[in-house]
Order: structure tokens, then C-alpha cells, then sequence
């Protein structure tokens, strides 16, 4: 028997037993896992000390060793996401949909388990933590295959949760990860439609479209955040630099960080000097037009494939523009519908963004890193959809779920 195939087995396996908890039990579950997190923080710590030294000997960029590298607090974030996890409401058993017929069917629509979830991701430990609460309470079993640099990590996460599955004798085969990453194996888990229902991909622009196009299993596209921020003219111009330079440097390297802004003609001169100012002294690389780089010295030549790029790190490109009908042509021919931002003080204007942006989350005078599960109040995210199948935006519980009907009779027949 494969590797793939023993996991995809045993995940179907264990997805018999998964469906059927009651929500005390997984709760139970949840808040021991939390617990075991916290128990074992300092085994955690120090293993994942090893995946950032061998990343950074690797030469890999800053922001993606932010977004390897584990802290206390991080891991105090983890056990705290799967305690509100605990906390929600199970979407699993409840009916959406109910309707008597002439004939006196009683036709009912109730939410089920999605079944077996594969998730293929990158260099976030977080993502194992969410995946694993989210599948347990929505009531399915997971297989998580995460990136080469933080696989010990990842490893030691899901044995502590696989004790903790144990412990309350449930199959602990409810979460498990490929511990070899080699991508001959995940190709293999990408054809695995026999065992796994919905695969789901995190991370790059390149790894989400090699998992598009070599997947024979439905997959929910996730992450590639090419997210602007248009300033408007009538814009505050201190809340604006307040909210770019959250949504640049908080977390570069996540895919709800502003990667290009818009800033309409009208305000550039009195904005850009200062916000230049404020990015250089974050380490920001600038890229801009003609314009931006008369008013920013240092900023360097933004070329077409500035707009497109989702750089994922301490770079932003900068364009100025006509207005909001300029904007709207620009985000609709390079955004990738995750995350849009208007900074306005005009009622019209804001509407109109919101009605005509294409996007899973439109804000107004708002970061766009606000866009998350647990910022949302979902407890975490599988990821943020930037589809419109299934599910769009961040996806907690009611998106790992589908329905199923089911109708109840006294005899009757179809004449």
C-alpha cells in the first residue's frame, strides 16, 4: 500500500467516527488541545527554533521567516483560536431548509461534514492549528501536507493533537501530515479523488495555481492577495498613512497586506512626501510612476509587473491616478479579488467602491489585515476564499460543511 494511500484510508476511516461527535465531545476536545499547546510550549518553541535556523541558512526572504518563526504569544494566539472554535455555535446537524409537500413529504435540508479535507500550505504553523480545530468541530478529518521549512514543526503539532485524540479515544487518524514533502507526494495527494472530497491550497500565487492545474479533487482556491488601497481626494490623509502603514508592515509576508496603493492626483502632493517618509523609515522599497517618484527620491521605477505582483514582503508599489473610475479599471484588471480598500470622507464615492469593487472583502477606512477568521469572529480561517463557488472570503465553520436533503415519507409514490 502507498503512502498516500494508507493516510487517505485512514482518514476515511477516521471520518466515520468524526461526523457522529456531539458537539460537547469535540468541545472537550478542542479545550484539551488548547491546553496541551500551552503544556507543551517550550518542546514547540524549541523545534521550531531549528526549521527558522535551517530557513534562514536557506537564504529565504525576511517575511517569510516572520511568518515561519513561532513565539509564546503566538502560540498563546493558537490555543485562544481554538477555544473560541470551541466556543461557536456547530454548524454540523442543523437544518437550513424545511418544506411540507401536497403530498405530504417533508422535505428538510441539514448541514453535513464535507468528509475528508486535504490542505496544502506553506510556511505558517498557525495554518496546522486552525485546520486541525476547524475540521474536528465542522466534523471532518484533515490531512495537511505543509512546506519543507517547517515541517518539524508542523510534526510536533499534530502529535500533540493526536495524544490529545487519544486520550478521549478518538481515532487520532483525524489529522495527519505528510512528513515527507517531496513534491512527487504531493502531486500523489493532489490525485488522491478516491479519499479526499475538497482540497484546499495556502500560500503563493504558484503554489495555489500548481495545485489549480495538476488536482483531480475540487479544490477551493485560497490566499493570492494582490490588495490595494486607493486614497481619495477627500481621503484624511493621517488616517490614511496610519492605515497603509498597518496594512504594508504589520505582517508583509501574509496575503491581506496592501501591496499596491492609489493615490488620487489631487492629494499626492500633500500625501506622498510624508508617506514616503513614514514606508523608508519601515524599510519599505518603493516602486512608483512618474509622478510618486517626484515626490519620493529613493522610490525605484514601477514597471507593469509591479501591479501585478503580490510581493509578500517590505515593497509597495505606488500609482497616482485620475480618480475613482481609473481605479475601478485598475483593481478589475489586476486585483485578485481578496482584499480592496477605499480611505474617503465621501459617502458616494464609498458606496460606489463597495458596490463595484469584485472582491471577498471591501473596506472603507479600514486595513485591509482585517480580513481573517479570527478577526472576523470565526475563532480561525481554513483560508480566505477568493472564489465564488462555495464559499468567499475567510472560511470558519459553515464553509466546511455542505448539505444534504432529507426527506421523510408515509408510503407515498411518484405517479
Amino acid at each position: 500500500m502507498g503512502y498516500i494511500e494508507k493516510l487517505g484510508k485512514s482518514a476515511k476511516k477516521a471520518e466515520i467516527q468524526i461526523a457522529q461527535l456531539s458537539t460537547k465531545i469535540k468541545n472537550e476536545v478542542l479545550l484539551k488541545s488548547a491546553d496541551a499547546l500551552l503544556k507543551n510550549c517550550n518542546t514547540i518553541l524549541e523545534i521550531n527554533k531549528k526549521d527558522v535556523e535551517n530557513a534562514i541558512n536557506s537564504g529565504v526572504k525576511k517575511a517569510f521567516i516572520d511568518r515561519l518563526t513561532l513565539t509564546e504569544k503566538r502560540i498563546e494566539d493558537m490555543a485562544d483560536g481554538l477555544r473560541q472554535i470551541a466556543s461557536l455555535n456547530d454548524p454540523v446537524g442543523e437544518f437550513t431548509y424545511g418544506k411540507t409537500l401536497p403530498n405530504g413529504l417533508i422535505i428538510q435540508q441539514k448541514r453535513v461534514p464535507l468528509g475528508v479535507v486535504a490542505i496544502i500550505f506553506e510556511s505558517r504553523p498557525n495554518v496546522t492549528a486552525d485546520a486541525f480545530g476547524l475540521c474536528l468541530k465542522s466534523g471532518n478529518a484533515v490531512i495537511l501536507r505543509g512546506g519543507k521549512e517547517a515541517i518539524n514543526t508542523n510534526i510536533a503539532l499534530v502529535n500533540v493533537f493526536k495524544t490529545v485524540l487519544k486520550e478521549c479515544n478518538i481515532d487520532e487518524n483525524a489529522v495527519q501530515i505528510l512528513e515527507d514533502t517531496s513534491h512527487d507526494t504531493a502531486n500523489k495527494l493532489m490525485k488522491a479523488h478516491q479519499y479526499i472530497d475538497v482540497l484546499i491550497p495556502r500560500g503563493s500565487a504558484r503554489l495555489i495555481n500548481t495545485v489549480i492545474e495538476n488536482s483531480t479533487i475540487p479544490c477551493i482556491q485560497t490566499g493570492i492577495g494582490n490588495c490595494h488601497i486607493f486614497i481619495d481626494e477627500s481621503g484624511n490623509l493621517t488616517k490614511a498613512i496610519d492605515i497603509i502603514i498597518n496594512a504594508k508592515t504589520q505582517r508583509p509576508g501574509v496575503c491581506n497586506a496592501v501591496e499596491t496603493l492609489l493615490i488620487h492626483e489631487n492629494c499626492a502632493n500633500s500625501l506622498l512626501p510624508n508617506l514616503g517618509k513614514e514606508l523608508i523609515a519601515r524599510n519599505v522599497e518603493i516602486r512608483g510612476d512618474e509622478t510618486v517618484r517626484k515626490y519620493i527620491s529613493t522610490a525605484l521605477v514601477a514597471t507593469e509587473e509591479d501591479w501585478v505582483t503580490e510581493y509578500e514582503d517590505y515593497i509597495v508599489a505606488i500609482k497616482v491616478v485620475k480618480g475613482l473610475d481609473e481605479v475601478i479599471k485598475h483593481i478589475a484588471q489586476y486585483g485578485t479579488k481578496h482584499s480592496e480598500c477605499i480611505v474617503t470622507e465621501n459617502y458616494s464615492n464609498a458606496q460606489r467602491f463597495l458596490n463595484e469593487i469584485d472582491a471577498a472583502a471591501v473596506y472603507v477606512n479600514a486595513s485591509t489585515r482585517f480580513t481573517d477568521g479570527g478577526q472576523f469572529g470565526f475563532g480561525a480561517e481554513i483560508g480566505i476564499s477568493t472564489q465564488k463557488l462555495h464559499a468567499r472570503g475567510p472560511m470558519g465553520l459553515k464553509e466546511l460543511t455542505t448539505t444534504k436533503y432529507v426527506i421523510m415519507g408515509n408510503g407515498q409514490v411518484r405517479e
